[in-house]
């Protein structure tokens, strides 16, 4: 497959994600002005990688994306969509652009947007209850995305980078930081696209470490990405890891050695996918294109 092919595959699974948000979204009763946050953050243009990745993966295992699938899509962004909304308020990053629009609390208020960002959350868990039509997937599925999401992974990754801010770090600090903050929603993502697929045991482990490595070598570029693009370009404020004495790769280890890393994660990933032969040729391309991304 071509690096075009790729491209407008990933474009397609956007667009298809974008679609489904609007119509769930559509679908519920909700007060105004927390829909239109809602609509307003859910709606910015994002790569929306993490719910591609669940689309992926079930059609790897199972041939197709089903309904279980597109659910655990759609939860997975609107936790990720739910991260990004409260990491940006004032007591937090205190950031005024994401995704080339102002952050929620600009585009409205503090206080709206600390409800956005719960209404995300608990949003993600009703969908996953009410909507998969297998109550043993949705027990797995719901239990996998707390796993990853809350005190035990990205929430403990959050307070670790916090607590690091200023007082320095090292490699093993700053490797638990991004594991947790960012590498385990990845493995959320693949692991909820192996489960509506019915894999088995050792393909959901196989799927599993595929999304930790290219979720940690994702994080990595994101910290390189923070020193040497503009904000114009990112979407999002540049260099302000650095303005804020964040624990990040380029500042531990140095850029040369942060892009080592990163390709060797990629070549994990890759390793990761040997048993399912060419049929996991996209998620391949994947591993490669999180490389050389740019934004």
């Amino acid at each position: 497959m071509s690096t075009m092919d790729f491209n407008a595959r990933l474009n397609q699974k956007a667009q298809f994600v974008d679609d489904l948000l609007r119509r769930l979204l559509a679908s519920r009763q909700i007060e105004s002005r927390l829909k239109e946050s809602l609509s307003y953050t859910l709606g910015a243009p994002g790569k929306r990688l993490r719910s591609t990745l669940v689309l992926w993966c079930c059609e790897l295992i199972g041939g197709q994306v089903n309904h279980n699938a597109e659910i655990a899509a759609a939860s997975v962004e609107m936790v990720h969509t739910y991260s990004l909304v409260h990491d940006d308020l004032p007591a937090m990053d205190n950031d005024d652009l994401r995704r080339g629009l102002p952050t929620c609390h600009k585009a409205f208020d503090e206080a709206t947007a600390i409800l956005t960002g719960d209404a995300l959350l608990t949003l993600a868990f009703e969908i996953l209850a009410k909507e998969t039509n297998d109550p043993a997937v949705a027990v797995k599925l719901i239990s996998q995305l707390a796993l990853d999401s809350g005190p035990s992974g990205m929430i403990a990754g959050q307070m670790a980078d916090l607590k690091a801010e200023k007082v320095g770090g090292n490699k093993e600090l700053l490797e638990y930081i991004h594991t947790n903050k960012t590498a385990k929603m990845f493995r959320c993502a693949t692991a909820m696209g192996a489960i509506c697929g019915g894999a088995t045991d050792e393909q959901l482990q196989r799927l599993s470490e595929y999304g930790l490595k290219i979720g940690l070598g994702f994080q990595i570029a994101d910290d390189i990405l923070d020193v040497s693009a503009s904000s114009e370009h990112l979407g999002k404020t540049a260099g302000k890891d650095a303005k804020a004495a964040k624990c990040t790769y380029p500042a531990i280890v140095g850029i040369e050695e942060a892009r080592q890393l990163e390709k060797k994660l990629a070549e994990e990933a890759m390793a990761a996918l040997i048993p399912f032969g060419r049929k996991a040729d996209t998620l391949r391309q994947l591993a490669m294109a999180l490389l050389k991304r740019t934004r």
